[in-house]
């Protein structure tokens, strides 16, 4: 899901919309408590593109394992269930030059919105080249 021309930032949906935010779209599977739509101010809301329910709650009890999670989200991204909202996001990617996901999660450095943004991104999707063995200088062989 390249998106090359478009611009992700990611915020907190219980902070002030503005107008630089560009296209808001809702990336969390629940509704925020406490929020109603008009409140929230969002263009779009892809449930589906949320971690699901068994792996928020996993994350919930154990979210020093950022990596795990990573994993896990990064693999239910890449199921055929989440398919449909990759394509609406694409579509909105396409449509403008910025774009906000947001969530809910009180945690704004790690949280589903910063591996859904590197897997928009493509980051998560190279490969990694492996590394070659470089040959080693054999003691002695210079004469």
């Amino acid at each position: 899901m390249p998106a090359a021309r478009a611009r992700i930032a990611l915020k907190r949906v219980y902070e002030e919309p503005t107008d630089a935010d560009g296209i808001r779209v809702l990336i969390d599977r629940l509704w925020p408590r406490g929020l109603t739509k008009d409140q929230a101010d969002v263009d779009a809301w892809l449930p589906d593109l949320a971690p699901s329910n068994e792996l928020r709650k996993w994350f919930h009890a154990h979210s020093q394992q950022r990596g795990e999670f990573r994993k896990r989200y990064l693999g239910e991204l890449k199921a055929d269930s989440a398919a449909k909202a990759c394509q609406q996001l694409q579509e909105l990617l396409n449509r403008r030059a910025r774009v906000t996901l947001v969530f809910a999660s009180k945690n704004a450095e790690y949280n589903n919105a910063t591996v859904l943004r590197e897997f928009i991104r493509g980051k998560s999707l190279r490969r990694k080249k492996p590394r070659t063995a470089r040959p080693r200088s054999v003691r002695g062989s210079r004469k």
